[in-house]
């Protein structure tokens, strides 16, 4: 969800609105294929309680290739359209990943939680959502160096 990072990756990512999906709920259970860390993934539960907070990006078909290749796209994701909830209550389709190789044990590293954190903090998601999200444990990176590297988009 932040926008520092999503445009460090595709910087022709365009925001286009925030919204939510019902019957879902963030999880990060979606065992990264680089660390084994956790990674977050929209995972449906079908409980009319839960629903997924989030950003709405447009991107162009030539940056999808290149963050299908960033995000795994065939290796522990895969993609699929949902129905998504705009902030005015209007309906639209969109097209997600979610996570394929998960386990419930996994948890995320420090900066990874710290992406997803500002993300719905600059979004002005609900605070409840922000509290949920803040509640995930989440561990050191024994790699510094891509902690400091992943962290440094906020200097």
């Amino acid at each position: 969800m932040s926008s520092r990072r999503i445009l460090a990756r595709i910087p022709g990512a365009e925001r286009i609105d925030i919204g939510y999906v019902k019957k879902h709920a963030l999880r990060f259970h979606k065992i990264s294929q680089m660390d084994g860390s956790g990674k977050c993934d929209i995972y449906k539960t079908d409980e009319s309680s839960d629903s997924v907070r989030g950003v709405i990006y447009r991107i162009s078909a030539e940056d999808k290739k290149r963050l299908d290749i960033i995000e795994g796209l065939g290796v522990g994701y895969d993609e699929k359209m949902i129905e998504v909830f705009l902030a005015n209550g209007e309906a639209k389709e969109a097209l997600v990943y979610y996570a394929t190789t998960i386990d419930p044990a996994v948890q995320p590293l420090h900066w990874y939680k710290e992406h997803v954190l500002r993300g719905a903090e600059e979004n002005n998601l609900p605070r409840w959502y922000i509290e949920e999200i803040n509640k995930v444990v989440s561990i050191a990176d024994a790699d510094r160096n891509r902690h400091e590297r992943e962290m440094s988009l906020y200097r």
